[in-house]
């Protein structure tokens, strides 16, 4: 009996740790999608006139940044509200 016990007692703290972990891998790839949404406007902001790094070095990295265009096209399509969507994967209602 107490062995069963003692089994379901850990059963239980994995179940805990494996929702805790696939908590915390949402929340990193929400972030790091943030992060190639604002890398991509910091290079692009030459170009609509924000004070950005210098143009050349964002024409050269340009050809190595067909992703995180095609993921600020999808992002600018889809706008949602970022502030929500953080507070989401946070659990505060």
């Amino acid at each position: 009996m107490a062995a069963s016990f003692l089994g379901y007692c850990r059963q239980i703290m994995t179940d805990m740790g494996t929702a805790q972990r696939e908590s915390l891998v949402s929340l990193t790839c929400l972030e790091v999608q943030e992060l190639e949404n604002i890398f991509a406007l910091l290079l692009m902001g030459s170009f609509i006139g924000l004070p950005a790094p210098p143009t050349f070095l964002s024409v050269e990295l340009l050809p190595f940044m067909e992703r995180e265009m095609r993921i600020l096209h999808r992002r600018a399509e889809d706008a949602h509200d970022m502030l929500a969507e953080i507070m989401g994967t946070l659990g505060i209602d």
